[in-house]
């Protein structure tokens, strides 16, 4: 048991360290592919800044600064300028059924969220529930997939006799099926409705049904496009089933993962039982040995004895 433990500490020792590592890794990739831009873009606002102030001399600093200001905070509340007027939509019932369900998800995008008490309060009230709810849905759902796959190989089975071929065709096909109706299709949709590119579309895919959410990327918030009403609907089911499948996804490269670690314990075992062997058998050689060094000596010290031959009984013959 002591060193089970032991080596269930080194585990996780082993394991943190390599996601420690993994985590610097991408922040140096990162930082050393977005630094640039940031850097570029805050130069260039920085010098629209001075531009604007030196063209309208009428304008103060500390004012403009607070015009800027409430017009990102408008923005961030989903208010924008167009024209005289004020275009308004976020918190409509289509608006307000995409925030609840990107909340119940934890995909939470961060570009929109509740500004009232009452709405901030509701919020969390509404998320301890349905958090949980939503984790059971998708699991019914990714079980209704697996289900689905299993039942399609045992035909496929049936059929052609096939059995280990019958399996992994049915789980490349639910693969390639779920890359086509999850991830590769939507950013075609995306690229229609939103004036994205594929690959921002197929980002924007990846990261919402991930439950990563950045909100740098949220479909239907483009003041200048008209959308049609089934549009945020049918993304909410896209995200539901999506969230299903990517689990399971998820959850097969976990299983690897995993695997690869037992199988690597179990090697480790294997190695250790072989050292422990061999140990023992240099410990028993070492003893007959050493036993035969003593029967030399005391074979010299008494000198030549009498042979007591032990004869079997007539009986046991």
């Amino acid at each position: 048991m002591v060193a089970v433990r032991q080596r269930r500490r080194w585990g996780v020792l082993v394991l943190l360290a390599v996601y420690v590592g993994y985590l610097g890794m991408g922040a140096a990739v990162l930082q050393a592919l977005e630094r640039p831009a940031e850097v570029r873009a805050a130069e260039h606002l920085l010098r629209e800044y001075w531009k604007l102030l030196a063209n309208h001399s009428c304008l103060q600093g500390p004012v403009l600064q607070r015009l800027i200001e409430g017009i990102i905070q408008a923005y961030k509340s989903g208010i924008t300028l167009q024209g005289n007027t004020t275009s308004l939509g976020r918190w409509d019932f289509s608006g307000s059924f995409f925030f609840s369900i990107s909340t119940i998800t934890t995909i939470g995008y961060g570009n929109l969220s509740p500004s009232t008490a009452a709405g901030r309060i509701f919020c969390i009230v509404f998320a301890l529930f349905g958090i949980p709810l939503n984790l059971v849905l998708l699991n019914e759902i990714g079980q209704l997939m697996l289900l689905g796959v299993q039942h399609c190989a045992r035909r496929l089975e049936e059929a052609f006799h096939w059995r280990n071929k019958a399996s992994f065709l049915m789980k490349t096909c639910a693969l390639v099926t779920g890359l086509l109706l999850f991830l590769l299709l939507p950013p075609v949709l995306f690229s229609d409705k939103e004036g994205w590119s594929y690959d921002e579309g197929f980002y924007y895919s990846f990261i919402t049904l991930s439950t990563i959410g950045f909100g740098d990327y949220v479909i239907g918030m483009n003041p200048d496009r008209t959308y049609p009403s089934w549009y945020k609907n049918v993304i909410s089911l896209w995200i539901l089933f999506g969230m299903a499948w990517l689990a399971l996804v998820i959850k097969f490269c976990i299983n690897i993962l995993e695997s690869s670690s037992d199988f690597c314990q179990c090697n480790k075992k294997n190695m250790d039982m072989a050292e422990d062997l061999m140990d023992s058998s240099k410990n028993s050689v070492t003893g007959l040995q050493n036993a035969e060094i003593c029967s030399d000596k005391d074979t010299k010290m008494k000198g030549p004895v009498e042979s007591h031959s032990y004869t079997a009984p007539a009986e046991a013959l």
